[in-house]
């Protein structure tokens, strides 16, 4: 119960980073829908979408890869560190380079030949954030959540200050003294000064890194590095299918309209939408961020308790995970205040993508059986699958049924998975998970939403605060059942 108590007290601090940094930039949120039509905003959520591929791509499993083996130990951590810092820093360098050359051919490809410089920004902005992913595990190595968090919490401070002095300020500046912002600022330039705030922002933080980047004396080993890639590129390939699944709608949505004004308008009116499921993924970020050091710490424990460990983790994210979709459904007329009410049409695809995201929360959590074992190309197998379904159902029924059908492919995609991942993994390398308990939890979940959706009343407040009771109702009964002492100081 300790390691699950280490467990929850990290995912809270490393949350500090994640939840409030990723609420403070759903401010953005407002902002970007208020000032922006959707047209222009699904401009932004196509580009982001490849961010969070190449991201993929350029970090190719080495931060999992930095963790496995500095808990080994079979070499020196100053090696591996400086091995792997080397290498993603050349890797992102000559990608920079790459793109450079290759700017006009690319963003043709992509659809933006009239705008190359926001592919451009993007581009740099991302390799910049891969780089810097290592001495971010490194602060998570080293069990330094707190520095970690602030870092990551300045990060987004820069970000939302960069964007409301571009997107507020200098439109006003513009009308009252042009001359003051003209050597830098154009009106026209639009959405583009959003990857502009990116650029500036992750440039800063690698400047505060530069002590992490240089805490270990510089060594490099090709054949420790040839080691490390042979574990970590499946994680690389299972990886790229994995954040495939998550944003292949969003990439290839463009592509099945021959308008690519309302491509761009369904995109935008999805992708608004997508936000308040963020809260879900904020969760389970915060979760893989302490569990992933944990999870190889406990190798060398004794088995029977490490498994233990194991599934209190996954019963206990499933609870949480239940409580954030309930939150978040129960609440919908709250937090839909953070999109502009020309975005309202894409609500309907809401607990959808809640859904969707838990289950993948729980892949990542099945996942530790063939991690623990190197088995780590069953990764590549179970993405795969789930590519294969979600790519079929967007490719056929996008076209027909617009943005929703991604919403569905997306949960298809992760419930495959899930399922593949804890049969497989039930026959391979067994862990006792509390099936049927959590289960028996994901239908009081189910049927106190169902139950919320008969609830409505003229009053607002009256609606608000019968769905609180109904979460009050579920939390009392994960208090009664897991038998959780509440210690209250008088």
């Amino acid at each position: 119960m300790a390691g699950i108590k280490s467990l929850i007290k990290d995912t809270a601090i490393y949350g500090v980073s994640s939840i409030v940094g990723r609420f403070l930039n759903w401010c953005l949120v407002p902002l970007y829908t208020a000032m922006f039509v959707p047209e222009e905003y699904g401009v932004v959520t196509n580009i982001y979408a490849y961010v969070a591929l190449v991201l993929v791509f350029l970090t190719y499993g080495m931060e999992t890869g930095f963790f496995r083996f500095a808990r080994r130990g079979d070499y020196d951590l100053a090696l591996i560190y400086s091995t792997i810092l080397t290498s993603v820093g050349f890797t992102s360098t000559l990608f920079i380079a790459l793109l450079w050359l290759f700017i006009d051919p690319i963003c043709s490809a992509m659809g933006y030949s009239d705008t190359p410089s926001f592919v451009l920004l993007m581009g740099i902005t991302v390799a910049i954030d891969a780089f810097t992913a290592i001495p971010f595990a490194y602060l998570r190595f080293k069990q330094r959540p707190i520095k970690f968090a602030c870092l990551k919490l300045v990060n987004i401070a820069l970000n939302i200050g960069l964007n409301l002095f571009f997107i507020l300020l200098c439109p006003w500046l513009w009308k009252v003294a042009p001359e003051s912002i003209s050597w830098f600022y154009n009106p026209t330039y639009g959405v583009g000064y959003i990857f502009v705030a990116n650029i500036l922002s992750s440039t800063i933080i690698m400047l505060l890194l530069l002590r992490e980047i240089c805490a270990e004396r510089f060594a490099f080993n090709g054949a420790l590095l040839k080691t490390i890639l042979a574990f970590s590129l499946p994680l690389l390939i299972a990886g790229l299918a994995g954040i495939m699944n998550q944003n292949i709608d969003k990439i290839i949505y463009p592509f099945l309209f021959e308008d690519q004004s309302i491509a761009n308008y369904q995109l935008g009116i999805y992708g608004a939408n997508y936000k308040i499921a963020m809260v879900m993924i904020m969760f389970i970020q915060a979760f893989r961020f302490a569990y992933e050091p944990l999870m190889f710490s406990k190798k060398n424990d004794n088995k029977e308790q490490r498994n233990k460990e194991y599934a209190d983790a996954m019963k206990y994210f499933v609870i949480f995970g239940l409580l954030i979709f309930l939150g978040v459904m129960f609440y919908l007329d709250i937090f839909k205040y953070i999109i502009s009410p020309k975005y309202y049409e894409g609500l309907v695809v809401v607990p959808i993508l809640l859904v969707a995201e838990l289950c993948y929360g729980i892949v990542f959590n099945l996942s530790l059986w063939y991690k623990n074992i190197d088995k780590t190309y069953w990764a590549i197998v179970f993405t795969l699958i789930g590519f294969v379904v979600m790519i079929s159902i967007i490719v056929t029924c996008v076209p027909i049924y617009g943005y929703i059908a991604c919403a569905w492919a997306a949960l298809a995609c992760n419930a495959t998975m899930m399922i593949c991942s804890y049969i497989i993994g039930n026959k391979v390398n067994p862990i006792k998970y509390e099936t049927l308990r959590i289960l028996s939890y994901v239908v009081i979940a189910g049927g106190l939403f169902v139950a919320s959706t008969f609830i409505s009343t003229p009053y607002m407040w009256l609606d608000l605060t019968i769905r609180t009771l109904l979460i009050i109702a579920y939390v009392a009964i994960v208090i009664k059942r897991e038998n959780i002492k509440l210690k209250l100081r008088r």
